[in-house]
């Protein structure tokens, strides 16, 4: 893969380059092309600076490549041409960072078009991470030598010793192909290629039978997908029929790992386990489009088609690697598993009256799966051989969505619209088997000024189920009084409130909006009882002056949630309720040509949340589970200055601090808990600095769009 970047850059940066020699000398002011939408020629916007960031943070780097202190280099661009139709165009952004991204887009408008595109997607999760473990390739973690098992972490003589950092996290690297070319009139062909591949560290966890670890498990995944088929219009009517395929290479199919635990004295502890990963497969699906506009009623009849079938047949791992454990062969050495897909869907839009538009749906989704079943032999952990034979469930459903709804323009200022949905759900093999919602909802919008917008809606859904099979859910071990949330009987009731205001006379403008939402699952005598949302922001924008604009913002959301369950496996005996509360507010300000040649943009954004948890048990005083908080800031601004016609300077200040007290992670080292070993992770705890400076060149007009 890093071949293939190297092309890619090289290919980015001599395209993006060599056409500003040959062109720069040029004068185009002349030259005109009265099919391209700008003057024929070449223009261009170069962009080189220099970054510093004053600390390393992981989530900081999260898409942007920031994660290390130190200086960078910034390299963006872009550029188009044109003569006589043809057309070109290219973009470069943060090429000498880890979230770098360049297209190019070339065709002649009414003929064809060809893009190719290559962008990196950095995530980083934690950079406070350590492991004991050392990687054997993508599929074997080995531990140090002279490791000392032990029956918990407490007895780990050696850990710390041998203990090294270890980061968490991964890189995506997207090349993408593709064009369209009009093969005659009405008709078109299309194809995009696209590989993505992704190679990092993961946090995954493996079990012994009362201990278990956080393994740090290395990925290296490619995904290619592949879309081309052939559209048609002419008048009314259009279709489209095209072929979709996407291919899961995984080069680790299992994960092996030394424990560093034994659960019997007798037992050296170094005995591995092993572990099933991601398999390799593949879906296809065929799928055929199209739409029709009549002109009775001004309508139009869309409908969709679409059948595929995704399959994994991998080989199979066998029951254990533990040699002392006699569990049998395998009833089949590969799953053979399929996965049938259909999915159908009708809309018809139709305005029979001048102030009146209706809108008719109905959509059909089918997943058949149709991986043979067999009886396999439980082993537990690699530990032992459970005497409870297992069959696979191949789990499969139906789902049909019908819906209606309506506006109608009762006067000038006010419409009127309503909804009706219904939706319908049958299952295999899970504790509820047939399952219905209807909703319904209703909406005013009110303009009694020009300058005043209100809108307002309101409905209720009610989802009902045939019965809760307590059978199955005593296969599964669960209580028979349990119920799951997206399976039960609920009752929602939820609202929307939005007024926009942009008086003629001021230069202000603002919106408020609110919206509630109140789960209720009466039914549940376990499980989730009920959920309540809310959410209310405004933000205003004001013209301060011809160069001048700013604007504020600041809103809140909470969700309580309450809940039920039993530690006797028997009725209910605890309930916990569960508060979140987030808040946020901002503003910004564009300043442009302050002494006619300066602009400034200045933004800062600040959010915070809370989460609590209360538990309330028979017998017993009320507890709380400590808070879980985050505070967030962040600040940009950026200064542009044109020194002449051709070149700017920019520089750019970006603060953004993040800090988080989370009690699942804080003061948990790697031997805190006796039967897990862990990474060691801390919350977020961050500020971090970065400053920048950029020197921008143009080439040809200023100020000229690109074409979309």
């Amino acid at each position: 893969m890093t071949e293939v970047k190297i092309k890619i850059l090289t290919t980015a940066i001599a395209l993006s380059f060599l056409p500003a020699v040959s062109w720069a000398q040029v004068d185009t002011s002349d030259w005109k092309c009265e099919l391209c939408p700008f003057e024929q020629g070449y223009d261009a916007e170069y962009e080189a600076g220099a970054l510093y960031v004053s600390d390393s943070a992981a989530r900081f780097g999260n898409a942007t490549g920031l994660d290390e202190e130190g200086g960078k280099l910034a390299l963006d661009g872009e550029g188009r041409y044109a003569s006589e139709g043809f057309q070109a165009s290219w973009t470069a952004t943060d090429l000498a960072l880890d979230a770098r991204e360049f297209e190019v887009e070339a065709g002649r408008q009414g003929r064809y078009g060809l893009y190719l595109g290559y962008n990196e997607l950095p995530y980083r999760q934690f950079d406070t991470t350590e492991t004991i473990f050392t990687a054997e390739g993508n599929d074997f973690l080995r531990l140090p030598p002279g490791w000392v098992a032990a029956g918990s972490t407490a007895g780990f003589t050696e850990l710390a010793n041998s203990l090294y950092p270890l980061d968490i996290g991964s890189d995506r690297q997207n090349v993408m192909l593709g064009g369209h070319f009009l093969m005659s009139a009405g008709f078109k062909f299309f194809a995009d290629f696209r590989q993505e591949n992704r190679d990092g560290v993961q946090i995954t966890s493996g079990s012994g039978f009362t201990q278990s670890s956080m393994l740090p498990r290395m990925i290296d995944y490619q995904t290619d997908t592949i879309d081309l088929g052939l559209r048609y219009a002419s008048g009314p009517l259009s279709l489209s029929l095209a072929w979709y395929g996407s291919f899961f290479d995984n080069k680790a199919g299992s994960l092996t790992w030394e424990n560093p635990f034994f659960d019997n004295p007798a037992t050296s502890g170094f005995d591995p386990y092993r572990m099933a990963l991601e398999p390799d497969n593949d879906f296809q699906q065929l799928t055929l489009t199209g739409s029709y506009r009549f002109q009775t009623w001004n309508s139009v009849l869309g409908f969709t088609a679409a059948n595929g079938t995704g399959k994994q047949n991998e080989p199979l791992l066998p029951y254990t690697i533990n040699p002392n454990l006699a569990a049998g062969a395998l009833p089949v050495a590969n799953l053979d598993g399929k996965v049938d897909t259909s999915n159908y869907s009708v809309t018809l839009t139709s305005r029979p009256i001048r102030k009146g538009r209706i809108i008719l749906g109905y959509r059909f989704d089918e997943r058949d799966n149709q991986t043979a079943q067999a009886t396999w032999t439980r082993v537990i952990v690699d530990t032992f051989v459970s005497a409870d034979p297992e069959t696979n469930t191949p789990y499969s459903f139906e789902r049909t969505r019908m819906h209606v709804s309506g506006e109608y323009e009762l006067f000038d200022q006010l419409r009127l619209s309503a909804g009706y949905e219904r939706r319908e759900l049958d299952r295999d093999f899970q504790e509820v088997a047939e399952q219905t919602e209807d909703n319904g909802w209703g909406r005013a919008r009110w303009r009694p000024a020009n300058w005043l917008d209100i809108s307002i809606k309101g409905g209720a859904a009610k989802r009902e189920i045939d019965r809760y099979d307590e059978n199955i859910a005593a296969s599964f071990g669960q209580n028979p009084l349990l119920r799951k949330y997206n399976l039960a009987y609920r009752y929602r009731e939820y609202g929307e409130l939005t007024v926009s205001t942009s008086p003629a006379n001021l230069p202000i403008s603002a919106t408020i909006s609110a919206m509630f939402a109140d789960d209720s699952y009466t039914q549940s005598q376990m499980g989730l009882n009920q959920a309540e949302t809310s959410h209310i922001s405004a933000d205003v924008s004001w013209a301060v002056s011809e160069n001048t604009t700013a604007y504020v913002l600041v809103g809140g959301e909470t969700i309580d949630a309450d809940q039920s369950g039993s530690e006797s496996f028997g009725t209910p005996d605890w309930s916990a309720f569960h508060s979140d509360s987030f808040s946020h507010y901002g503003g910004g300000l564009e300043w442009r040509n302050i002494g006619e040649n300066t602009d400034i943009v200045l933004d800062y954004t600040h959010t915070d949340g809370e989460t609590g948890i209360r538990v309330y048990r028979t017998g017993v005083s009320p507890s709380d589970f400590p808070d879980i908080d985050s505070d967030f800031d962040s600040l940009r601004l950026k200064l542009r200055y044109q020194k002449s016609d051709r070149l700017d300077i920019d520089l750019n200040l970006r603060y953004e601090s993040f800090e988080t007290n989370d009690w699942a992670l804080a003061g948990v080292a790697p031997d805190t808990i006796p039967t897990v070993l862990t990474l060691g992770a801390d919350p977020y705890d961050y500020s971090v600095w970065v400053v920048g400076v950029g020197f921008r060149y143009l080439i040809g007009a200023r100020d000229i769009s690109f074409p979309e």
